[in-house]
């Protein structure tokens, strides 16, 4: 089997991407302040030598962050993908990917992990893009894969099922580790053996349906919950022997807005307040292992204790941070720029393969 590695190893195995969000149609690419300075400066289209955002404050004030790619308004999802499908391919090599898209509510990010029917967002194209390079392989070099999705949503500090029935009455999901094997597992979570890029789809189209959703002041329509897709990968080749087990890990995070932008109260505020918790949490985490921290702090959040062992320096990570050019929105992308520059400043280590030979 051959075998794809990712050509560009920033930082070890974590990589920061940041997408604008397109402003209304009609409208140009960002708001401009009174001094007739954009909020957010980014490459022109097209460039792929820059990969900077300067925003600035309605006092005039410059922020400029780097990331390991930019991309504008008017990136295409098949663009934003071209970019991550050598990382999404390495699932298929044995590895755990984890790619999470993180920013305020209305930022862009369920429309960069799901899309639309038009527009394919990541998880699609990346079911997609594995699906068919599993069969070329089977096809070719006696390979056999299975491919199983499940799909979880963290609602004020609870997991949920979206695909199966759930735990029984009394019950909650639990999450366990098994830290030799490099495996972890959910407790009662339906996993859905796949045949298909199509059946993938009906599940991803069953979920959307039954996710926490409501109205903020940031966002009509608001995802209030994360959103987890596992692809858990095993495959086999009977002419070598060799077996490997990949994750992919598609995360939709709910929006990360401070209490004052939500406009929260009651329910709405106990919402906001279980985001914020286990986005503060992720941040910890991966400060933590920058650090090598002996104690990494998984616990403190059901978000970071599932993704243990893709938060790690055994796997592949990538955060886009999504903004929105808007000169309402500068504060909170002022906050999300930041905590992507922490991330992409984090070094966390080389990721491993998991394979092995049959005996």
């Amino acid at each position: 089997m051959r075998f794809h590695v990712v050509v560009q190893t920033l930082k070890g195995n974590i990589r920061v991407f940041c997408r604008v969000r397109p402003l209304a149609p009609g409208s140009s690419d960002v708001e401009k302040l009174e001094s007739g300075q954009p909020v957010l400066a980014f490459p022109p289209a097209g460039d792929a030598t820059t990969a900077g955002v300067e925003l600035t404050a309605s006092n005039g004030n410059k922020n400029t962050f780097t990331f390991d790619q930019v991309f504008g308004p008017t990136a295409s999802q098949e663009e934003v993908f071209e970019e991550i499908s050598l990382l999404v391919q390495s699932a298929l090599d044995g590895y755990k990917v984890c790619i999470f898209a993180y920013g305020q509510t209305g930022s862009g990010k369920t429309h960069t992990m799901l899309g639309t029917p038009d527009q394919a967002g990541l998880i699609p194209r990346a079911v997609e893009q594995l699906f068919t390079a599993a069969r070329a392989l089977e096809a070719s070099q006696g390979w056999t894969f299975e491919m199983k999705a499940s799909m979880l949503e963290i609602y004020n500090e609870e997991y949920k099922d979206l695909l199966g029935k759930g735990p029984p009455a009394g019950k909650k999901h639990t999450v366990t580790h098994d830290e030799r094997a490099g495996m972890t597992a959910v407790s009662h979570l339906e996993a859905v053996e796949c045949a298909d890029p199509k059946a993938v789809r009906a599940l991803l189209e069953r979920a959307a349906r039954l996710r926490a959703v409501g109205a903020t002041a940031a966002n009509e329509r608001s995802s209030r919950s994360h959103m987890v897709f596992l692809l858990s990968i095993r495959g086999a080749n009977a002419t070598t022997g060799q077996r490997l087990n990949g994750m992919l890990n598609l995360i939709d995070l709910a929006g990360s807005e401070r209490l004052k932008t939500s406009g929260a109260s009651g329910e709405r505020l106990k919402e906001t307040q279980a985001i914020n918790k286990s986005l503060s949490a992720l941040g910890d985490v991966i400060a933590a292992l920058g650090s090598r921290e002996a104690h990494i702090p998984y616990r403190n959040s059901k978000l970071t204790w599932l993704l243990q062992g893709c938060l790690g320096g055994d796997a592949k990570m990538l955060m886009i941070a999504n903004v929105a050019p808007t000169l309402s929105a500068a504060n909170e992308s002022l906050c999300s720029l930041r905590f992507a520059a922490k991330v992409n400043a984090t070094e966390i280590g080389t990721a491993r393969r998991s394979t092995s030979f049959a005996k």
